[in-house]
């Protein structure tokens, strides 16, 4: 007898495929990083967007890792996320490493450091004032007024012009303060709206400086979302501001 082999189909299994998704922060979970890759273990792969929003096609056996500036994270087992629509992650990257991703969010820091630097004699200007000095006479070193104080003093024009220049920077720079703190990322992360709707909350809710310069980070939050409750049933921002 001659035993034959049998030959039997074989069927290859494969996992179906879905899609992840979440957002991708700073260390500090307050910027959207835009630009870091999203890689899974089946070949697939994502870019987050200006957002920081990815999505991503992934399968339970996959694992996925993010890598930003060539620097990858560990793996996440896809079978070991508990929520696929909003798997967020904050990536331990400091701000020195953001200057030199091309597409970033602005970073206050560096800008205000550069900013003094480039206007520095502006910045350091002083209206100018009668100061005494020593001058020398031939009867020896006397006590007198500095003569170049005097002559900056009536240089009115270019005394005007730099008083005004300066105070132009100042405020610049204060502005530049309060939209770093006061950003469309937190206001949409704390808040959830956006378009118009957002801008609309930050023309009304804009903080003045003294309140952005004093007010520590958690109590600024929990102040935007009580204007936020404010802004969905339209009370008026001074109201806001003296319950507060």
């Amino acid at each position: 007898m001659v035993w034959l082999p049998c030959l039997l189909p074989v069927t290859e299994s494969k996992a179906q495929y879905f899609k992840l998704q979440g957002s991708v922060y700073d260390s500090s979970r307050t910027y959207p990083m835009a630009a870091v890759s999203v890689l899974s273990t089946s070949g697939k792969g994502a870019t987050t967007d200006n957002s920081g929003r990815y999505e991503i096609d992934v399968k339970e056996t996959d694992s996925i890792w993010f890598s930003y500036l060539n620097k990858p994270t560990v793996k996440f087992p896809v079978n070991k996320i508990f929520d696929a629509g909003h798997f967020d992650i904050a990536l331990h990257i400091n701000i020195p490493v953001l200057k030199e991703v091309v597409i970033r969010p602005r970073n206050y820091r560096m800008d205000s450091i550069q900013n003094r630097i480039d206007y520095a004699k502006v910045f350091n200007w002083e209206k100018p004032k009668l100061r005494t000095g020593s001058v020398s006479s031939p009867y020896g070193a006397a006590v007198g007024f500095d003569l170049n104080e005097i002559i900056r003093m009536f240089q009115f024009r270019r005394n005007k012009s730099m008083e005004g220049f300066q105070e132009r920077l100042f405020q610049e720079e204060r502005d530049k303060f309060i939209d770093h703190r006061f950003s469309k990322a937190l206001v949409l992360r704390l808040t959830g709206l956006t378009g118009a709707a957002r801008d609309s909350f930050m023309i009304i809710y804009r903080p003045d400086f003294d309140f952005c310069i004093s007010m520590p980070e958690y109590e600024f939050q929990a102040w935007i979302k009580q204007c936020y409750e404010k802004f969905k049933s339209r009370k008026p921002r001074s109201e806001l501001r003296k319950e507060h």
